[in-house]
């Protein structure tokens, strides 16, 4: 029994590493698909993570917004060592004049769809200016009679502050012979991947020594969602097996979350399921009518398909004989005082409609006589039927007569209604019958509560549960009595 213990309990740590690994590997994936995309934050609050991370995207600085930043670095070191009004200064302003006008037109921010970031630092630039046009304004804001009157350290820390993170966070994504941007990601991700896939081989290893008439893609299948932990694509959805990884290791509880989850499952597709089967059953039922199976089983023709007979007992039979010696063993002692007083009544009604037997009941002892006479009438005719149906279940002879007399019935009516045509207005009546029932009922079906009726369902599971409990915990009282 420890060993049993332990065993379980080292599975669970073991479990519980992968699930963590798992995680780990999924938190990295998530970062990677968010890194381009936020790659404007990560700049700005952790200039770090830029350094180490955009090799691995294939990101590098783009070289004409880079260039226009280093343009404005020396015009800075200029104006430091040789004054605004030098013609150093004047010399370079002119230049970077010119490629902000470049850098307008050519658009560098559109190679990796940041062209609203273009649109910001012109607007931000008019709004600087006062001009609607883009490059007239940056044409003024790279001018010696601006900077002297605006004054040179308000304005640079006007452009360092709103225009020079943004230029800052263009960039050039390499492009693979593939087409594709460049992405090493796998290399980080490959030695996850091997580790998930010995783990799997492992687990499939054990699934088949467990379950010997498994296959190998069967055992494999047995845990599904680990497969995606080895796809090189989609690794979002890596996140299914590790939540199914840490809820097994009990590092986290789903318990209720798959409640809910099969809950609007089956909310989801109670309505559709009803439909469709409800409907299917009428619709085999319409084409069996419309086909003729219902004229051949009338008619008892051979070929009719052949109906599987799994106890060689014919049910229908078994179940009208049971009935009949229920009611005449049965039912009709417990009611044949009340057949009498029926009886009784009837005749004593049929007395009172004769004239002369209205005139003899003037005569003393007339009244007492008829009602002893309908009294023993009611019985003796009571008893003759019951003694009748009795000796037809007991008697051999009687019970033969009276299955022949079923046989006839059933040939006399099949063979009627062929010869009289009824069959094609039964049929047709049917038909119509289970369109009908298909039309009112089955909506009414789809239209029930599904929610409630998982409620209830829920609600006998609990039910259920408590008595088990209560049925265990009454067990050593028993046995202790």
């Amino acid at each position: 029994m420890k060993d049993i213990k332990s065993s379980k309990r080292r599975n669970l740590w073991f479990e519980g590493f992968m699930a963590i690994t798992a995680a780990v590997n999924l938190g990295l994936v998530l970062f990677d698909l968010s890194y381009v995309p936020w790659r404007d934050f990560y700049l700005r609050k952790l200039p770090e993570i830029i350094k180490i991370y955009d090799p691995i995207k294939g990101i590098e600085a783009h070289r004409d917004t880079k260039s226009y930043l280093e343009k404005v670095d020396a015009l800075e070191e200029q104006v430091n060592q040789t004054g605004l009004q030098s013609p150093q200064v004047n010399s370079r302003l002119e230049e970077i004049r010119r490629l902000s006008s470049e850098m307008i037109d050519s658009n560098p921010f559109a190679g990796v769809n940041k062209s609203g970031t273009l649109e910001k630092i012109k607007n931000r630039m008019r709004d600087r200016i006062g001009k609607e046009s883009a490059k007239q304004s940056f044409a003024t804001f790279w001018s010696q009679p601006y900077l002297t009157q605006n004054g040179w350290d308000q304005e640079n820390n006007f452009f360092n502050q709103r225009i020079r993170p943004l230029i800052a966070s263009n960039y050039y994504r390499q492009i693979g012979e593939s087409g594709e941007f460049v992405d090493d990601f796998w290399m980080i991700d490959l030695p996850f991947v091997i580790l998930f896939g010995i783990e799997l081989l492992g687990h499939t290893f054990l699934i088949r020594r467990e379950h010997p008439g498994f296959s190998w893609l069967e055992a494999v299948l047995w845990r599904w969602y680990d497969l995606f932990l080895l796809l090189p694509f989609w690794r979002g959805l890596r996140i299914i097996p590790v939540l199914v990884r840490l809820d097994q290791a009990q590092l986290l509880n789903l318990h209720s979350v798959r409640k809910q989850v099969n809950q609007g499952i089956v909310a989801n597709f109670a309505e559709e399921l009803t439909e469709i089967v409800v409907v299917r059953v009428i619709n085999q039922v319409q084409g069996s009518i419309q086909q003729g199976e219902l004229t051949r089983w009338l008619s008892q023709q051979e070929n009719l398909r052949p109906y599987i007979d799994i106890n060689n007992v014919n049910e229908v039979e078994a179940i009208a004989g049971l009935l009949v010696k229920t009611i005449v063993y049965q039912v009709l002692p417990e009611i044949q005082p009340a057949i009498v007083a029926i009886l009784r009544h009837n005749i004593e009604t049929v007395f009172h409609q004769v004239p002369v037997y209205r005139n003899l009941q003037n005569l003393p002892g007339v009244g007492h006589a008829q009602t002893q006479l309908s009294e023993q009438l009611a019985t003796q005719i009571t008893t003759n039927l019951y003694k009748t149906l009795l000796s037809a279940v007991e008697d051999p002879v009687g019970a033969k007569l009276t299955s022949q007399l079923v046989q006839s019935f059933s040939d006399a009516l099949g063979s009627q209604i062929k010869e009289k045509h009824v069959l094609s207005e039964i049929q047709s009546l049917l038909f119509d019958f289970l369109e009908e029932i298909k039309l009112n009922y089955v909506q009414r079906l789809s239209q029930e509560d599904i929610d409630q009726i998982i409620e209830q369902t829920r609600q006998l599971r609990t039910q259920r549960s408590v008595l088990a409990v209560v049925d265990k915990s009454t067990v050593p009282k028993i046995r202790q009595g």
